[in-house]
């Protein structure tokens, strides 16, 4: 039987997001923009989603006279990610 899968991480760079933050403490919105190759229209606007999911958390500063976006996945968010990739596993009979 298949188990539903989060349709929040379902999508690519939503999943693609998540990924990076599992594997880093934190990382500022302009590494997560050129990893992931997408504009920063679009990870400003999926990482908002994420955010008000619970699955991150945002902290906007500056840095200098520039401003910085850092993110972190939370707890939730690690729990959300490990649930998907475990119903993932059940449509790939692994």
């Amino acid at each position: 039987m298949f188990k539903e899968l989060n349709q929040l991480l379902h999508s690519e760079l939503r999943l693609a997001i998540m990924s990076l933050l599992l594997s880093v403490e934190e990382a500022d919105f302009v590494y997560i923009r050129e990893k992931t190759g997408a504009t920063a229209g679009n990870v400003s606007v999926q990482i908002d989603k994420l955010s008000e999911a619970g699955y991150l958390i945002v902290e906007r500063g500056f840095l200098g006279k520039r401003t910085r976006t850092v993110c972190k996945i939370t707890e939730k968010g690690v729990i959300a990610f490990e649930e998907y990739v475990e119903a993932l596993k059940t449509y790939l009979k692994i």
